[in-house]
């Protein structure tokens, strides 16, 4: 929940229905919930995972928070390719904002068919006249790390 307040989302889980299984959240039905045995690897939906005390969200928890409401910035395909290779958001990419422009807060990125790519904090100005090579919002994890951590 707290990622999710970073991100200015409005979200809510069924704390019930969360499980913590080694610093890794996940989240399950009433069903599953009712048949899952407390040494489960993998059960419903990975929520995401904390690490040295710090929470990395998962691509599925990403995609819930996009459905609602949350800051967000939507990019062209040339930021949103360059994105989801691990680089920032120059401000000449991006197309829309929705939600905060504040230099700090977390958005998530999404591509102008509103699927997310990722999310970043806000480094520059999403507003106004942009500078060349002006940075907006800095790459914190996007959908390629997967398969740049594979080669």
């Amino acid at each position: 929940m707290k990622f999710a307040v970073q991100l200015g989302a409005k979200f809510s889980l069924n704390v019930n229905l969360t499980v913590n299984r080694a610093s890794r959240y996940f989240l399950l039905n009433d069903t599953l919930r009712g048949v899952a045995r407390n040494d489960f690897y993998y059960a419903g939906t990975y929520l995401g995972k904390v690490k040295n005390g710090k929470f990395f969200p998962s691509f599925n928890l990403l995609r819930m928070l996009v459905k609602g409401e949350a800051n967000k910035v939507v990019v062209d395909k040339k930021a949103a390719w360059l994105f989801i290779c691990g680089r920032d958001v120059f401000r000449t990419g991006v197309v829309d904002v929705r939600g905060s422009r504040r230099k700090g807060d977390h958005v998530l990125v999404l591509n102008e068919f509103g699927e997310c790519l990722g999310f970043g904090r806000i480094v520059g100005g999403l507003g106004g006249a942009a500078e060349k090579g002006e940075v907006a919002v800095k790459n914190i994890s996007d959908i390629g790390d997967f398969l740049r951590r594979e080669i």
